[in-house]
């Protein structure tokens, strides 16, 4: 099997992962475990970069993203590039947002972790389960 064929599985499924710490780390700083938060997220962090590596590799071999069968359903077509196009743009801010919110929670720096955090939290979120379903919609549903 080719790495081609592997990745985008690999791919989605440290998606999944990143969404399910990013809920835990959540969870862990509403129950004031601060440590346990703090390795949550820096855990999703390192898994959210490792999917940046394993997907860039994947879009370098492939020479770009699998196409969206439109012309089979067009319908469909209609509701997923709207979706994708939201999920790649705030995808492309993500990187930025985690690391400002991590150094500030890592200095410290309470408040204003927290005031990034906000806004972090739920586009991370997003674009994990965006990058899932996107996963899911060119996989599974709707095949060529």
């Amino acid at each position: 099997m080719a790495l081609t064929e592997i990745l985008p599985h690999v791919n989605a499924g440290l998606n999944l992962l990143a969404t399910v710490l990013l809920v835990l780390g959540y969870m862990m700083i509403k129950q004031k475990q601060e440590q346990v938060h703090k390795r949550i997220m820096l855990s999703c962090f390192a898994v959210s970069c490792i999917f940046l590596v394993s997907y860039l590799t994947n879009y370098a071999l492939q020479g770009g993203n699998t196409p969206f069968p439109k012309d089979k359903y067009p319908t469909a077509a209609m509701f997923y590039y709207p979706f994708l196009i939201a999920h790649v743009t705030l995808a492309a801010v993500v990187p930025v947002l985690a690391l400002v919110t991590i150094v500030l929670g890592l200095k410290d720096r309470r408040v204003r972790h927290r005031r990034w955090a906000r806004w972090t939290f739920p586009i991370w979120l997003y674009v994990s389960i965006s990058g899932v379903i996107v996963y899911l919609m060119i996989r599974w549903i709707f095949l060529p």
